[in-house]
C-alpha cells in the first residue's frame, strides 16, 4: 500500500506539487495537469522537463489523471479524441513507468439509454484494445459516464469489456455528490478496485460540501479498513477538492497548498487509526 494524491491541488506549478509530495514524505503522484496542462497535452520538451524533475525528486508517477471520456467529453464528442490522446499518452507512460491511466465513459448527451450504452461500451473496447497492445491499465471511476451511474452498470461495464487491462478506480466521496449509497456501490464492485481516491463529502441544502477524510459520507474510514483487511496493496490518492476543483475551473490558489498538506497528514492518520 502507497501514499499517492493528485498533486494540481496543492499547486499549478509541478515544483509546488513535488514540494507537497515531499513534505508529506510520499514516493508516490498522480499527475493530471502542468501549469493548467494536461500531461498528455504537454508539449515532448515540456514533458521531457517535467519527467526529469520527478526522477530528480524520486517521485514515481501512480497514475496519469487523463481526460479520456471524462466528464468533458459527452458521447456526442468524436471517439477520435480520445483514441489519440491515449496514442500520446502511451510512450509517456513508458517512459514513467507507470501502467495506470484514469478513465471515464462518457456522460450522456440526450441519447437514448440504449444508444448511449452500446456506444460508451464500443469505444471502451476501443481504447482496451489499445491498452492490451502497451500492456496498461486503464481505471475507470465511478464519477462520469454510463458505467459510473450504479455498480449494476460499472459490472455491466466489466463484463462487457471482457479484459484484464480494464479495472476500477473508486472514488469515495463522488457517490455522495451522485446521491449513491458509498457502501452499497463499493461492496458490489470492490473485488475490481486496483486504485482508488480519497475524497469526502457531504450534500448540504442539495449542494456538495467537501470536507477533511473521515468528516464527511463517503465510508472513507470504512471502505479503507475493508480494503486493508482484504490485502489492498495499491495507491491511496487523495483529491481534496477543497480549494482546486479542476472540472469546476477552481484552480489551486491561496490556501491549496496548506490544505492538500493537511488532508494528506489527516489521511496518513486515519490510516494508522483503522489498521
Amino acid at each position: 500500500m502507497f501514499f499517492s494524491g493528485i498533486g494540481d491541488e496543492a499547486g499549478v506549478s509541478l515544483d509546488d506539487q513535488i514540494r507537497a509530495h515531499r513534505e508529506l514524505g510520499w514516493k508516490h503522484i498522480e499527475v493530471r495537469n502542468v501549469d493548467g496542462v494536461n500531461l498528455t497535452d504537454l508539449s515532448d520538451e515540456a514533458f521531457e522537463e517535467a519527467a526529469d524533475r520527478l526522477s530528480s525528486a524520486g517521485i514515481a508517477v501512480s497514475c496519469f489523471a487523463s481526460q479520456l471520456c471524462n466528464w468533458s467529453r459527452p458521447i456526442t464528442r468524436h471517439a477520435d479524441i480520445d483514441r489519440q490522446e491515449l496514442a500520446r499518452a502511451l510512450p509517456r507512460m513508458r517512459e514513467l513507468g507507470c501502467r495506470f491511466i484514469r478513465v471515464m465513459s462518457y456522460p450522456n448527451a440526450g441519447w437514448p439509454e440504449e444508444k448511449w450504452r452500446g456506444e460508451a461500451l464500443a469505444r471502451l473496447k476501443g481504447l482496451v484494445w489499445m491498452a492490451e497492445e502497451a500492456d496498461v491499465v486503464l481505471v475507470h471511476e465511478n464519477c462520469d459516464g454510463w458505467g459510473a451511474q450504479g455498480h449494476e452498470q460499472t459490472l455491466e461495464l466489466l463484463e462487457q469489456v471482457g479484459s484484464e487491462n480494464l479495472k476500477l478506480l473508486w472514488d469515495t466521496g463522488n457517490p455522495v455528490a451522485y446521491g449513491q449509497d458509498p457502501w452499497d456501490y463499493y461492496e458490489a464492485v470492490r473485488q475490481h478496485v486496483v486504485y482508488v481516491h480519497i475524497m469526502d463529502a457531504v450534500m448540504e441544502n442539495g449542494e456538495v460540501r467537501y470536507t477533511f477524510p473521515g468528516e464527511g459520507d463517503g465510508r472513507v474510514r470504512d471502505v479503507v479498513r475493508d480494503l486493508l483487511k482484504h490485502g489492498y496493496e495499491g495507491g491511496f490518492s487523495i483529491e481534496p477538492h477543497m480549494k482546486a476543483i479542476v472540472h469546476e475551473d477552481r484552480e489551486a490558489a491561496g490556501g491549496a497548498y496548506e490544505v492538500y498538506v493537511e488532508y494528506g497528514q489527516r489521511f496518513m492518520r486515519l490510516v494508522e487509526q483503522v489498521r
